[in-house]
């Protein structure tokens, strides 16, 4: 057996990536079905975007009834939810919509922020490398957009667009913001579309050099990873898709957003980078409203599997007020 076949370029506990580019996927693959949560009252279902890729979002949906009462009788009214276009988090390498906490976080943010959540299923790297899962993405909001299933047709308002995301979906969500503020929506959309805000959730970057208060192991695995899941990443870590302070990168003045939450954890390796990318936006000329949030004694992407906890709690909150204040 070839030696490469065997070595262990990183063990991330969730995966193991091997130095050959194949991968052992040792949890975060499990998934529930969509469906009713009664918990919630959250209706909701998968549907898939591309047959040829197979792409697909599992779309969220609250009790959407309002019910009005006068002159005897019950007029059932509807309005507009903003919708929230959502990427999980997993390295690039694990995890889906349907994972049982995505899915948990998304009944109780659809529930409580009373949005439409559209959450996307790209696919995973090292099968399908970067940047399949930007692509596919950008392909799941052009969708969303237009309003291609009854459900958003029918409830969502284009014009209250939300970009969330968790780890590397955090990623992603910036990449699609930075890709709408480049080549616009407009054609995609039924009407125009537009991007209220992004939310970024222990969003994952990296760089070639190393910043203070970072820590070289984290680094070092991250650069192991990248090599193996976009091979041909332009300057390795500073690819402007991992790195968005890199030189070449978009100007963050492009963002065509209104404004955006960067959320972050006291005990997230991810800290530093997460601190100069939101310095970097308030600095940049951009003419929106960028906000920090940080738990505190929490570590990376602790809100889905810790959910109900007095910080998982905060944050919600916290993204739910920033969603409302549309």
């Amino acid at each position: 057996m070839d030696s490469g076949s065997t070595e262990i370029l990183l063990d991330a506990g969730c995966f193991r990536l091997y130095k050959d580019g194949h991968v052992d996927r040792l949890s975060g693959m499990d998934t529930v079905p969509a469906g009713f949560d009664a918990d919630t009252g959250v209706i909701s279902k998968d549907v898939v975007i591309d047959a040829a890729t197979g792409v697909s979002v599992r779309l969220y949906l609250p009790d959407v009834r309002a019910v009005e009462s006068g002159d005897d009788t019950n007029t059932v009214v509807t309005t507009k939810l903003p919708i929230v276009v959502f990427f999980h988090g997993g390295y690039f390498i694990v995890g889906s919509s349907g994972c049982p906490g995505n899915h948990r976080y998304l009944n109780s943010l659809t529930c409580d922020a009373r949005v439409l959540v559209v959450s996307v299923d790209y696919r995973l790297a090292p099968e399908y490398p970067l940047p399949a899962a930007y692509d596919d993405s950008w392909a799941a909001l052009k969708w969303a957009v237009s309003g291609a299933d009854p459900w958003l047709s029918e409830h969502g308002d284009l014009g209250r667009v939300f970009l969330a995301g968790c780890s590397a979906g955090g990623n992603i969500a910036h990449n699609m913001v930075i890709a709408a503020g480049l080549t616009g929506l407009r054609a995609a959309a039924v009407v125009q579309a537009r991007i209220v805000g992004a939310i970024l959730l222990h969003p994952s970057f990296s760089g070639e050099v190393k910043l203070d208060r970072e820590e070289e192991e984290y680094r070092a695995s991250v650069k192991k990873r990248w090599t193996v899941i976009f091979p041909d990443a332009r300057d390795g870590l500073d690819d402007p898709r991992m790195n968005p302070l890199a030189a070449g990168a978009p100007s963050l003045r492009t963002l065509p957003c209104e404004r955006m939450l960067v959320c972050a954890a006291s005990e997230d390796p991810r800290l530093p980078r997460e601190q100069a990318y939101y310095e970097a936006v308030k600095s940049s000329g951009w003419g929106g409203d960028v906000q920090w949030f940080e738990s505190e004694g929490e570590g990376h992407g602790f809100f889905v599997e810790g959910h109900g906890g007095r910080e998982a709690v905060a944050l919600m909150e916290r993204v739910v007020d920033f969603i409302s204040r549309h």
